[in-house]
């Protein structure tokens, strides 16, 4: 099974469309922020929140309840691929039911193996993976950069320092991020025996 997950009108096909709003005409009217979830466990390869998951969650438990929720329906190996706008750029800031800012350093709080190397470090981190659960590893974080920022870079106008100053100072840089998830069951796959925390 696919999930397209707060899909609104932007439905996919080989995917269950699923949406809180009737009108999205999606395949399940359901609330995502109401948990549990109406799958089974470890019951799906893929999940889409496409400009989605911004939108939810505005309360930590219940963005954490979404988190462990998104893991136990995805089978091991599952691809989980979130596409949200940059916190710090208008299209963000300018919707009032953005609730959430989602960024890739955010989600490696999930990953096990990430929270085995804080512990062991001394690290400050949260522990979020070991919390509750889960373990999602981080395989790719793509930035679609605004203009003129993407089109100064292809021209080689802009140095890749020049654009990374330019991310840590200034909104409007990056417009989203597209981030892919790989799901690891059971959580720390072979993790050192005692690496729950």
């Amino acid at each position: 099974m696919k999930l397209n997950m707060g899909c609104g009108q932007n439905k996919l096909a080989g995917f269950v469309n699923v949406d809180s709003a009737p009108e999205s005409g999606a395949d399940v009217i359901f609330d995502l922020e109401q948990t549990p979830w109406p799958w089974s466990d470890d019951s799906a390869e893929e999940v889409r929140f496409i400009h989605s998951l911004e939108h939810m969650g505005a309360d930590s438990k219940v963005f954490l309840a979404i988190v462990r929720e998104l893991y136990r329906v995805c089978a091991d190996g599952a691809a989980v691929l979130v596409y949200v706008p940059h916190p710090r750029h208008d299209n963000f800031i300018g919707d009032p039911t953005h609730v959430r800012p989602i960024t890739p350093q955010m989600l490696t709080l999930f990953d096990w193996r990430k929270n085995q190397e804080w512990k062991e470090k001394g690290a400050s981190n949260t522990p979020m993976a070991f919390y509750l659960g889960v373990d999602f590893a981080l395989e790719e974080a793509q930035l679609i950069l605004s203009e003129p920022y993407n089109s100064r870079l292809a021209r080689r106008e802009m140095s890749r320092e020049a654009l990374g100053e330019a991310i840590r100072s200034l909104n409007n840089v990056v417009e989203e991020f597209r981030i892919r998830l790989r799901v690891r069951k059971p959580p720390g796959g072979l993790a050192p025996a005692g690496a729950e925390g």
